[in-house]
């Protein structure tokens, strides 16, 4: 399988077309920030362009996003917040939103809540060969969390939940500057950077390979 992961859309929906059409994945999945405080039409509306060119979109909504969106994904069929989607056996799970920060955007919550909805999804594909777990912000404490200063700025929820349950890789995004890959204990994991500049990530199963890719000729 051949899964394509965007994150930090930002409403730059004809870009990200434009990579899920160089692609032509298996499976998108989107790791938040769709929007920068889009309306409910606007997600739709790229959604379901997204879903006319590849016809399983799953996703979970970002700190610029609004917790409405999270409904809304939900009523289309492509969240997975808090809940699990399993494909070809390999078992989609995620968190929207990201940690409580100084700068009070408009979709935070809790590590405790980050945890839960963790849980909740991963017991949905508890069954699957392979599993990918997508939370909005990156774990605390690694290359894909470090801001321009140098602090780690993600959640110590989505770490603590990879140590101990290993998900087979983990998508996220929210910090632009920290594009890459990492392991958190051995378990893989890629911020896919700003989907907004062409960034991206690729995912193969069969055997399991994580590449940071870019568009070409995105400005």
């Amino acid at each position: 399988m051949k899964i394509l992961a965007l994150t930090d859309i930002h409403g730059k929906y004809e870009t990200a077309g434009a990579i899920i059409g160089s692609e032509s994945p298996d499976v998108v999945v989107i790791g938040g920030d769709l929007t920068t405080l889009g309306s409910l039409k606007e997600a739709s509306d790229a959604l379901g362009m997204f879903g006319g060119l590849c016809g399983r979109v799953l996703c979970v909504a970002g700190n610029m996003d609004l917790p409405e969106h999270d409904d809304m994904f939900f009523r289309m069929g492509c969240s997975i917040n808090g809940r699990g989607r399993t494909i070809e056996g390999v078992g989609f799970f995620g968190v929207s939103a990201a940690p409580h920060s100084p700068l009070k955007t408009p979709y935070e919550i809790s590590e405790e809540r980050i945890m839960a909805l963790a849980r909740a999804g991963h017991a949905d594909v508890a069954d699957a060969e392979i599993k990918v777990f997508v939370p909005h912000a990156p774990p605390r404490g690694t290359k894909l969390d470090v801001i321009g200063g140098g602090q780690h700025v993600g959640s110590t929820a989505v770490r603590e939940f990879i140590e101990r349950h290993k998900p087979d890789v983990t998508v996220c995004g929210h910090i632009h500057e920290a594009r890459g890959t990492d392991e958190v204990d051995g378990a893989r994991a890629v911020n896919c950077g700003q989907a907004s500049l062409g960034h991206y990530a690729v995912i193969l199963t069969g055997p399991l390979s994580v590449e940071n890719k870019t568009l070409a000729g995105v400005t």
